[in-house]
């Protein structure tokens, strides 16, 4: 009696977000402020149960488009949303500016 049992094998790459903190960056191909630090492990798997990891990798992944690029000191990084400190707010931050009227809604020409 012949028995034939298939195995299934293969590589799959998982991605982890780096840190618990992370400041929003700005995207090259997509320009939305997606950009995040993550580590890249491709593990070799035998019936859908990762075994060994093959290797291990650092880098920018935007969470739209799925752009990736490595992470390292003197490689491409890429620029932070808000470009810098906020602009300073006389009133304080919350707080409306000193003309805002509640409930004014203005009046469009014809």
């Amino acid at each position: 009696m012949f028995f034939c049992l298939p195995i299934f094998f293969g590589c799959q790459d998982t991605i982890k977000p780096d840190g618990s903190e992370q400041v929003a960056r700005i995207c090259p191909r997509c320009n939305n402020a997606s950009i995040f630090a993550a580590q890249k492990k491709t593990w070799f798997e035998l019936f859908f149960i990762p075994l060994i990891p093959f290797n291990s990798k650092h880098i920018w992944l935007c969470g739209i488009c799925q752009f990736a690029t490595p992470l390292g000191p003197g490689l491409w990084e890429p620029t932070i949303a808000h470009g810098g400190s906020p602009p300073p707010n006389p009133q304080g931050w919350g707080s409306p500016p000193q003309s805002f009227q509640a409930g004014y809604s203005p009046a469009y020409p014809k």
